[in-house]
């Protein structure tokens, strides 16, 4: 195998994994309404890869002419990565503006474990790299889904793994053999975890040598034993397609996931208490995990921009000059993340094993302006729109005999455009902005993929200021 159909993704997932719902036990995930619906979404990812005109985007043909999908190709230059961001954007597309993510952020780890495991192999640690190597072709030639258990659940923040009250505030070792280790603690906001074939787990954050049990990385099947996955009931949407266009079929779905005394084979592990890379795994993973957001952010907001646009016609208020202005400001959000995007890759840096990263300042300076301003575009799309969002009448009066001609003759706009088809553009911008999902989106922009402190952190840390300090300090004629 080297390209799964839909059906053979769905049907990889029958494999009694343990998942647990509004206090119930999901014994089949590709039965259950609400997971089948999140199933459904991400398939779209295999569906496109067959379509004949995604094929030669979303696959590449290795060395050997066998065709692969594209995320698992390791980026080793701009074009790789900018054809990475078109992948990415064109899967986001295909689940309606809402992001896939079961092959973006499991390569994104391939690749940073990949270039980390180069740098250990340099200090002498010779065995993780040609381990990596063989997990990431077997992902490749299988065409998993993956997902990306990071963030652990930290307790008091205040405090280092080992200071905690208990010691599984982070996910630790607690035994190891010759056939491999022994791992228990929780990891939080796992998106995804569900839908995959193989959950990958690295550290949160830098080590010292008292926690060196806590750096770890390894990847186990999703139906691994001891492996339980708590589903978040938020994000759900009423099972209406007229009121949520977009929730009524596209669902991401996280999970608290727990690692109960969970055996990992040796062959499945990247990092074994190697405490001095823990920070360098976990750094490098967002600087590729980053790009991935700011790529999958543009269809989203593009979906706000053209929403925007048909709302204001169909409201007659084209021309007003507040509206103009709004649309220049969702123009401006638009063009600039997708810039910082698209340079970022073009600025690339190398890292050990020829691995290519996008410039990490211009990454997550596109992050960063996603998320500071993204609450403010919403407020635009929303004041465009008007109060009919939220005090709108429902699918069954529209249906009613009595009602549903009221709500024709009234509820009308702009000459031309049907009273349905106003409402209908009312629906889908409450449901991307003014519904369960929205509130849902609205707190992603802010701590998905890092926060706002965290990228603006590592903006600090790696961009390079002498050249402008020297500058500075020529211009003031300092020492002289």
């Amino acid at each position: 195998m080297s390209l799964k159909s839909p059906k053979e993704y769905i049907d990889s997932l029958r494999d009694d994994r343990t998942v647990f719902y509004r206090g119930e036990r999901v014994r089949d995930v590709t039965e259950h309404p609400v997971t089948r619906r999140a199933i459904d979404h991400v398939a779209a990812d295999y569906r496109i890869a067959e379509e004949p005109e995604h094929r030669d985007l979303m696959t590449s043909v290795d060395e050997q002419g066998q065709r692969h999908s594209r995320y698992f190709k390791v980026p080793r230059n701009a074009d790789d990565l900018l054809r990475r961001r078109d992948i990415i954007e064109a899967s986001t597309r295909a689940g309606h503006g809402v992001v896939l993510l079961i092959k973006e952020i499991g390569t994104d780890f391939l690749f940073a474990m990949r270039a980390v495991a180069t740098a250990m192999q340099a200090q002498g640690l010779k065995d993780y790299l040609p381990r990596l190597e063989r997990y990431h072709a077997s992902c490749q030639e299988r065409d998993v889904a993956m997902a990306v258990a990071q963030t652990d659940v930290k307790g008091d923040r205040s405090l280092g793994p080992t200071e905690q009250i208990h010691p599984d505030y982070y996910l630790r070792v607690v035994s190891r053999n010759t056939d491999g280790i022994v791992v228990r603690g929780a990891k939080a906001h796992t998106t995804g975890s569900l839908l995959a074939n193989e959950i990958a787990v690295l550290p949160t954050r830098a080590l010292n040598e008292s926690d060196r049990d806590y750096a770890v990385a390894f990847a186990v099947p999703a139906n691994t034993k001891g492996v339980r996955m708590i589903l978040s009931p938020f994000s759900e949407s009423a099972p209406s397609d007229f009121h949520h266009p977009i929730g009524h079929r596209h669902k991401i779905m996280d999970t608290l996931t727990i690692f109960d005394d969970v055996f990992v084979p040796r062959e499945r592990v990247f990092m074994d208490g190697e405490w001095q890379f823990a920070g360098a795994i976990a750094n490098t993973f967002v600087q590729f995990h980053r790009f991935t957001a700011a790529s999958y952010k543009l269809p989203w907001i593009d979906l706000m921009v053209g929403a925007a646009m048909l709302m204001a016609d169909a409201n007659g208020i084209t021309r007003a000059n507040h509206v103009r202005e709004k649309l220049a400001r969702l123009i401006n959000y638009r063009e600039t993340v997708l810039g910082l995007t698209k340079m970022s890759a073009i600025e690339h840096r190398m890292l050990d094993g020829g691995v290519a990263v996008p410039n990490p300042v211009l990454s997550n300076a596109a992050k960063f302006h996603f998320a500071e301003n993204y609450h403010v575009m919403v407020k635009h799309v929303q004041d465009i729109a008007g109060g009919l969002l939220v005090t709108g009448p429902s699918e069954e009066d529209l249906a009613n005999p009595v009602t549903g001609p009221d709500i024709e003759k009234y509820l009308g706009g702009k000459k031309g455009v049907p009273t349905r088809d106003r409402l209908r553009l009312m629906n889908l911008i409450r449901d991307m902005l003014a519904s369960e999902v929205g509130g849902y989106h609205e707190i992603l922009s802010i701590h998905a993929e890092g926060s706002l402190e965290t990228q603006k952190l590592t903006m600090v840390r790696e961009f390079d200021a002498r050249p402008m300090v020297e500058f500075a300090r020529r211009c003031a004629n300092l020492g002289v």
